[in-house]
């Protein structure tokens, strides 16, 4: 007991505790390429970048159109691969990458995937690079990168943390502070979860 929260209360929030903390090592492991993520054919791909906009949630996308190491149909057919956000993604034009079981490198560059590959478009709004490379490209990469606009980027889902704090003192009890507790707990979750799912500050 503590005057903030009681065992029942300290017991969830040791829960979220590990979901948190299950969720992002999953997440690097996919990254990293220690889990698969469907690039599972090593080989030369031709990849674009494409900006996904999708209610309040911005990522990075690779849209993969082709594969040198294979000569099937489905080889042919676009593919799509959430990755996170890289300030060289700002000029990236349609390139050949080069995939293994574990890498993607367009340029030089290691991205990260942070998701698996999928076949259709991702939900929401679509908006392509340049075809040309950006020669402004490395000074906006400077201004998207800091911390203060990527907080407040993804803190925007932060708004519903007063609800799930109402609902969690009504189910787990508690007054003010308990409230007070869930809202700041709500509201990092939500910043964290935006982050380790690949959001796109640019």
């Amino acid at each position: 007991m503590t005057p903030f929260a009681d065992v029942d209360q300290l017991a969830g929030l040791a829960v979220v505790v590990v979901v948190v903390l299950g969720y992002t090592a999953f997440r690097l492991a996919t990254a990293f390429g220690r889990l698969p993520n469907g690039l599972e054919t090593p080989g030369a791909v031709t990849i674009r970048r494409v900006r996904n906009q999708h209610r309040l949630v911005s990522r990075s996308w690779l849209e993969i159109t082709g594969n040198a190491a294979s000569g099937s149909r489905e080889s042919t057919e676009s593919r799509w691969l959430p990755v996170y956000f890289d300030p060289a993604l700002l000029a990236l034009t349609e390139t050949t990458a080069e995939v293994t079981a574990r890498t993607l490198r367009a340029d030089a560059v290691r991205l990260y995937p942070s998701g698996r590959i999928r076949t259709g478009e991702p939900p929401g709004r679509l908006i392509d690079n340049a075809s040309l490379p950006d020669p402004e490209a490395a000074e906006k990469g400077a201004k998207v990168t800091t911390p203060t606009r990527r907080l407040l980027l993804d803190a925007q889902s932060a708004v519903a943390a007063p609800f799930a704090a109402l609902l969690w003192v009504y189910v787990m009890g508690g007054g003010l502070p308990a409230f007070v507790g869930a809202t700041l707990v709500g509201a990092a979750v939500t910043v964290w979860l935006a982050a380790v799912r690949g959001s796109d500050p640019s």
